[in-house]
């Protein structure tokens, strides 16, 4: 018996000294989504870029990342885990610490609500709010295989940061719409833009914002732009409602389908706009049908 607890003994020692020295984190948050979880990711990048006191330190996938929040008296540290459980939902581990108070409250969490605590608990609770609110704003549809008919069209390229591809389109919207205009262009269907280049890690991106038209009898040197033709294709399609800055969403929602149904993807995908923002609105009401082709479709 005495043996007993004499090990008992030794392993609570040994937990305590690993708690407070060894364990790498002072408190842990657990939360549920109901989303897929690059809907989350996403919304934290553009949360951080809004909150001057915040910095993403570091980022694995788009999974897991290590983001700095600065306050007045203290610097914290969240180590976000960003993990599906299905679908349609996702499990969010935050482990959060304080960079020079972090033995102080290992010690007074188990006992009391410690500043830090509360703290850690209204920032998240902040997060969760802007979440739950821009999943509200948007709808992704059924993922179906279909037939991107192709198009010939006028285009402007740029490169941006993923969460800049609207402000990028909303800058070549009226160059494109003049040259229309002025060359008196035929319009063959709505505003669409073809990605050419997408890294995931870095968020940015390289794609032709483009206006559909009727191939004019002569060539025409157009500043700034140029004619291109997409050609048709078989792709993965979803139906997005919602604004288009966030219309990315609807990329990982059939990017995610494709993996999960072992479907080879080209991941360059083409937005079809059918509604003008310019013009207002109820964003829900807003419709882009988004292609992603097949792997050697074309």
């Amino acid at each position: 018996m005495k043996k007993i607890v004499i090990s008992l003994g030794v392993l609570l020692v040994l937990g305590i000294v690993w708690y407070l020295f060894l364990y790498p984190y002072d408190y842990v948050v657990r939360m549920q989504v109901k989303t897929f979880p690059e809907a989350i990711t996403q919304t934290l990048k553009l949360w951080e870029r809004d909150n001057s006191h915040m910095k993403l330190l570091e980022k694995n996938g788009t999974e897991s990342f290590t983001m700095e929040l600065s306050f007045s008296d203290s610097t914290h540290i969240y180590q976000w885990d960003i993990l599906p459980v299905n679908d349609s939902l996702t499990k969010i581990n935050v482990f959060a610490r304080d960079k020079a108070h972090s033995l102080k409250n290992k010690i007074s969490v188990p006992f009391t609500e410690t500043v830090f605590e509360k703290r850690t608990k209204k920032t998240l609770t902040d997060f969760l709010t802007v979440i739950n609110e821009h999943i509200d704003n948007f709808k992704v549809g059924k993922v179906l295989e279909e037939q991107f008919s192709g198009k010939t069209c006028l285009c402007a390229s740029r490169n941006t940061s993923q969460l800049d591809k609207a402000n990028g389109m909303m800058k070549d919207f009226p160059l494109l719409n003049n040259a229309i205009l002025k060359y008196r262009l035929e319009p063959d269907g709505p505003p669409l833009i073809e990605i050419t280049e997408w890294n995931k890690e870095a968020d940015s991106l390289r794609f032709n914002f483009c206006f559909p038209v009727k191939l004019p009898d002569s060539l025409l040197n157009i500043p700034e732009l140029f004619f291109k033709e997409i050609p048709p294709t078989k792709a993965l399609k979803a139906e997005y409602r919602g604004n288009y800055i966030t219309s990315d969403r609807a990329w990982y929602r059939i990017s995610d389908y494709a993996k999960n149904n072992n479907i080879p993807i080209a991941e360059l995908p083409i937005e079809v706009f059918h509604n003008n923002p310019n013009l207002g609105g109820d964003a829900l009401q807003w419709r882009a049908e988004i292609y992603i082709p097949l792997k050697d479709a074309r």
